[in-house]
């Protein structure tokens, strides 16, 4: 199969690609800069050098290829946000990127588009202990208009892959990642200095180890049906109190400091996603109808395996 891989030098995209080669599948990787290019090449797939956010850009890079699938991974995201406005240009590449990327798909001939999607369009609150699976309402506006933004993006994202003419569109609903990447490394570098805190209350989260991530990907690929989404976490839902002490215990540090919850406050997007959020996620689906099961069932074996 020959796919259209965006976001392929971010931290998805990168586990993604030997996958794909794998199989072999024929890989278009683009990247903005001569650096990612170079590294893409030496990775076996044929890079192409454009930038997303310029359509006009992006149509010539791509002038007389063909591709059978489009795979959308790219993000602005480089670790844990701390502020809303540091997903804005995440929140930019869902909307404007992906109507870019469906252009480009109609030009090339793809009939298949999968898109990345986030586990928190299910609503930054608390969801209660039921397991939540993708018939849940999906990016609803709050009346927040930091928060509103993303739910904005994240909904126009899913609807422009689902309404596209000619094109069976996916949405992964991915976890929070975790695994041999930069934010968990983060984590390790901040419990080994004693300097990461475990709020108290502690928000509930959906992980998902950035293998796992990928492999769904694939299986995604070849079984995903069309305009269907799936939640793609691992098996145990984990309080964020739990999960960083876990992180601190496999990387042989002190137990985090304990900190009050509203401490975070300052912080709104940090507090509302590790203080205020509970979710907890059904993979069912993904199980069931991509046959795909993690390789990590929780943090636990995932941790082990990083460290």
């Amino acid at each position: 199969m020959r796919v259209l891989l965006a976001g392929a030098t971010g931290t998805l995209g990168s586990v993604l690609i030997p996958l794909l080669l794998a199989e072999g599948h024929q890989v278009l990787a683009l990247t903005r800069s001569a650096a990612g290019a170079a590294r893409l090449a030496a990775s076996g797939v044929q890079p192409v050098q454009a930038d997303l956010m310029n359509a006009d850009d992006l149509l010539a890079a791509l002038d007389g290829r063909q591709a059978d699938t489009v795979i959308h991974q790219a993000t602005s995201i480089t670790g844990v946000p701390f502020l809303h406005r540091h997903l804005y240009a995440t929140d930019a590449l869902r909307e404007r990127g992906t109507a870019h990327l469906l252009r480009a798909a109609a030009e090339l001939g793809a009939r298949r588009f999968l898109t990345q999607s986030f586990f928190l369009g299910y609503g930054y609150r608390d969801h209660g202990e039921q397991l939540l699976d993708e018939d849940q309402p999906f990016a609803v506006r709050t009346g927040h208009r930091g928060f509103d933004r993303h739910m904005n993006s994240l909904r126009a994202n899913e609807e422009q892959v689902f309404d596209a003419p000619g094109i069976d569109g996916i949405a992964l609903r991915y976890g929070m990642f975790y695994g041999p990447e930069p934010a968990t490394r983060r984590l390790i570098d901040l419990a080994r200095r004693r300097r990461l805190p475990a709020p108290r209350p502690s928000g509930t989260v959906s992980l998902i180890h950035i293998h796992d991530a990928a492999t769904a990907t694939v299986a995604a690929l070849h079984r995903g049906g069309p305009d269907r989404s799936y939640n793609i976490v691992d098996h145990h839902p984990v309080d964020f109190e739990t999960y960083f002490s876990a992180v601190a215990q496999a990387a042989e540090a002190p137990p985090p400091r304990r900190v009050p919850g509203h401490l975070l406050a300052a912080l709104p997007y940090v507090h509302a996603l590790m203080v205020a959020t509970r979710i907890r996620l059904s993979n069912q689906r993904a199980v069931d109808e991509l046959n795909w099961t993690p390789r990590y069932p929780s943090y636990h074996d995932g941790l082990a395996a990083l460290l």
